[in-house]
């Protein structure tokens, strides 16, 4: 398992970011024990001993720390699920290896994949709305790019991209976020064999269904 400052370490590898790095740490840990309302820019900075000025400077407000936060998660999950699909060579190994990659992902990062379910929503309302539907847009067509590599792809031809990926991941975020939020005990990835099989059944039944 993987630390919440490796992810950033990994993302803002510059020394000049160690400030940003730390400010999004902390406001990390501190959304996660207080919630995002209840967090203010002054617990932020006062955890991080850094000035209100620095985190105005680098975010401009809370929403823009959250942002920050949100993206950086969407951004390292894209990295590993390109490393994992990459490598696919039919459409079922390709389904199986990006319930994989979501599992091993939340497995790893268990502090951002709980930020990122918390915070979704806060970011849909935000200033930063436009960019969260545009990363999602390129996620979907990504997600499409690979599918068409293959020839059995028209399984998928006529399912739309956002329903395709709740199909597919609609059961493997529902047992990740009951893990997360501590409702079952079982780590994902003890699973992820099963859940990965499921997607491949459902895309299968919609298939036969058309």
């Amino acid at each position: 398992m993987e630390t919440a400052q490796q992810l950033l370490e990994r993302l803002y590898p510059q020394r000049r970011s160690l400030l940003k790095r730390q400010i999004l740490l902390d406001a990390l840990s501190c959304f996660l024990d207080y919630g995002l309302d209840a967090t203010s820019i002054e617990m932020i900075r006062e955890k991080s001993e850094s000035s209100v000025g620095a985190i105005y400077h680098h975010f401009k407000n809370k929403e823009g720390v959250i942002a920050a936060l949100v993206f950086a998660a969407l951004e390292d999950q894209a990295t590993l699920r390109e490393q994992y699909l990459e490598k696919a060579c039919s459409l079922k190994e390709f389904i199986y290896r990006l319930i994989y990659s979501y599992v091993d992902w939340v497995a790893d990062q268990p502090e951002f994949a709980k930020f990122l379910l918390l915070a979704h929503y806060s970011v849909m309302q935000s200033e930063h709305r436009t960019i969260l539907i545009e990363k999602n847009k390129l996620r979907n067509k990504t997600i499409r790019h690979h599918i068409s590599r293959y020839s059995d792809a028209s399984l998928l031809k006529s399912t739309p991209s956002e329903l395709m990926m709740s199909l597919v991941i609609g059961a493997t975020e529902n047992y990740c976020r009951a893990w997360l939020f501590e409702k079952v005990e079982t780590n994902p990835k003890t699973y992820r064999e099963a859940l990965a099989s499921a997607a491949w059944d459902s895309l299968q039944n919609l298939a036969k269904d058309a």
